[in-house]
């Protein structure tokens, strides 16, 4: 058996049960899936996932509402940015391909904000075509198993494409299924700090495991900080933003935090990002917001 064969059954047997693997999930709830789970864990992506899909089952549903209703549903996953990408993504696919997902990677990866890393795995588990979906599980995975290393580096490289691809079944729909194999075993058992050797089917056959390498101390990535940060500051004003429906004046605003340099600067930032737009008499709302004046009770 090959490495992805052993993936593959260990997929079949130990998988998490996630909505967006379901049977009838549509491209659109995998592309959503995969933009929501960039930097933010399963744990909270799926409540937000069922949510976003029972208000936006297709693509044509969120580019009929304005994007400042996006970034509401956003809530607080972090990086709400990518709302405004999910949100110009559907408007583009209305537009240019009847509202549907995009099979097609050329396509895909021409949508606005889909990066290389979306739009491959939107091609593989949505639509089960062949193509190397590298992120961090998959790429330690592969260090360890393949070349002998105890971790991989901290950005995907060219290189890591080419292991990947190499390890892929050359049957598209298979090879899609080993991609996801591999993910998940990265994700539940070949874990950063403490992987779970004896029960990955691989341990027979991984270089690192063989080579009887120690991992190194401490992390392998230096974990990111938010308290205090602008990033914190930005979610606070959003935070007010979210719960209005009409603009906001600056001293509304002004109150979330005590720092007068560094408020200024999140929020500048914010409206650089295009979620939030100066409105007439000193105020500000979410981009996009057609909503009155008035604002929600509690907000």
């Amino acid at each position: 058996m090959t490495l992805a064969d052993n993936a593959i059954a260990w997929y079949e047997a130990n998988a998490r049960d996630l909505p967006w693997r379901q049977p009838d999930t549509t491209p659109w709830g995998v592309m959503v899936s995969e933009v929501m789970l960039q930097q933010t864990p399963v744990v909270r992506v799926e409540p937000a996932w069922r949510s976003w899909m029972t208000r936006w089952p297709t693509p044509s549903a969120l580019a009929a509402d304005p994007p400042s209703e996006a970034i509401r549903m956003w809530g607080r996953l972090g990086y709400p940015r990518r709302a405004m990408r999910l949100h110009a993504c559907a408007v583009a696919m209305v537009a240019k391909h009847n509202g549907d997902v995009p099979s097609d990677l050329d396509e895909l990866l021409a949508l606005p904000g889909i990066g290389t890393y979306t739009a491959r795995a939107v091609a593989t588990f949505a639509f089960g075509q062949r193509h190397p979906v590298v992120d961090t599980n998959v790429r330690r995975v592969v260090a360890r198993v393949v070349e002998g290393q105890p971790d991989a580096g901290p950005a995907t490289t060219a290189a890591d494409l080419v292991a990947m691809t190499d390890l892929l079944p050359s049957d598209p729909p298979r090879a899609a299924r080993a991609s996801i194999a591999f993910m998940e075993l990265g994700a539940l058992v070949c874990v950063a700090r403490n992987p779970k050797c004896l029960v990955c089917p691989l341990e027979n056959v991984c270089l690192w495991r063989a080579s009887g390498q120690k991992l190194p101390d401490g992390p392998s990535r230096k974990p990111q900080t938010y308290a205090g940060t602008d990033r914190q500051v930005r979610g606070l004003i959003l935070e007010v933003l979210r719960h209005a429906t009409g603009p906001v004046p600056r001293p509304r605003i002004d109150v979330v935090w005590g720092d007068d340099v560094q408020r200024a600067r999140a929020l500048a930032a914010l409206v650089s990002d295009g979620l939030v737009e100066p409105r007439s008499g000193d105020s500000f709302a979410l981009a996009g917001d057609l909503a009155g004046d008035t604002e929600r009770p509690g907000g």
